[in-house]
């Protein structure tokens, strides 16, 4: 399993959701996870319902097995700040550079800077050691850019280790990016059953791929559960009216009459045995999309209560479930 886990998707389709989950799932028998957020959306936080994550790591959750999930905002003025330290060791002069504005100047105006700076904390978490030679952290998750920069967002490092060809700087980068197209990584892309979020998947795994980033794992979120089998859907969608409203009467809701409660329920059950028909349909021809893409791919539910902490248990508990399975 790659130690280096980065999860994006179009908006909407719950990327940070799953890469909490994924967090909680790979942290287990006591393992260590580190979750990084690099967007300043605090997604996490409000998630696993802790207050807003600092730029230090701080453990937010104990999995099942007695496994640590830690997690960390990176901010990229604090970052740049930590490289000026590690690489020129301006130490009060870069904070007097902070003071005076030139660090958010430097990072807002050059948005490549920006991620190589995130990208480099992210990988210095994959690559960091303790006094014993031991790795820090099993598994960091990183909660991605969208699919639309993902590729771009990764490979900064790459252009920026052409541009400098030689230094601290292009050392580093090239650092970073041997990270990112090892086995050490794996960008999973995030997806719904529907045609454009699934279109958004394809591009993103081409371009990944013609990038030479290790594309990982395809997560279908949010599959609903087909309440009926195809058979039922067919007659429905074929409007058996009566036979519809005798099956209502034989069930207590009112005699089959004209007029009567039976009646009157058919046209909405049938519109929404038509609707469910169509949804399977769309889910079908999506599933065959994803198929084609020739990529793992795992399913997750959609929970009805709403995702909370305990929700978040249950999708990894699921995911480990497929995982086991695959194995």
């Amino acid at each position: 399993m790659s130690r280096l886990q980065v999860v994006s998707g179009k908006g909407g389709t719950g990327k940070t959701t799953v890469a909490a989950a994924l967090a909680l799932s790979l942290a287990r028998e006591g393992r260590r996870t580190l979750l990084v957020e690099v967007e300043g959306r605090q997604g996490i936080a409000q998630l696993f319902g802790t207050e807003a994550l600092p730029y230090e790591e701080r453990k937010i959750a104990v999995a099942p097995g007695g496994g640590e999930v830690y997690a960390v905002a990176i901010d990229a003025e604090r970052a740049l700040l930590d490289y000026l330290q590690m690489f020129y060791k301006l130490g009060s002069a870069g904070r007097a550079l902070k003071k005076l504005g030139a660090i958010d100047f430097a990072t807002t105006i050059a948005p490549g800077l920006r991620d190589v700076l995130l990208t480099g904390k992210a990988c210095e978490a994959v690559r960091r050691k303790d006094k014993a030679g031991r790795f820090v952290y099993d598994h960091v998750i990183m909660d991605a850019p969208p699919t639309g920069r993902i590729t771009r967002f990764l490979n900064v490092n790459d252009e920026v280790a052409g541009l400098a060809r030689f230094g601290p700087i292009h050392n580093q980068a090239q650092a970073v990016m041997k990270v990112l197209k090892s086995p050490d990584t794996a960008v999973h892309l995030v997806t719904l059953l529907e045609e454009m979020p699934v279109q958004e998947t394809a591009d993103g795994i081409a371009e990944l791929q013609e990038a030479g980033l290790p594309v990982g794992r395809i997560f279908v979120n949010m599959v609903r559960p087909h309440h009926l089998d195809e058979s039922t859907l067919r007659e429905a969608a074929e409007g058996r009216r009566a036979d519809i409203a005798k099956a209502l009467s034989r069930a207590g809701l009112g005699g089959a009459r004209r007029g009567g409660l039976a009646e009157r329920l058919v046209e909405p059950l049938l519109a929404q045995a038509a609707e469910h028909a169509s949804r399977v349909e769309l889910e079908r021809e999506q599933r065959a999309v994803l198929a084609g893409l020739d990529v793992p791919t795992y399913e997750l539910p959609l929970l009805g209560s709403g995702m909370e902490l305990a929700g978040l248990y249950e999708l990894a508990t699921e995911l480990r479930k497929q995982a086991d399975a695959d194995e």
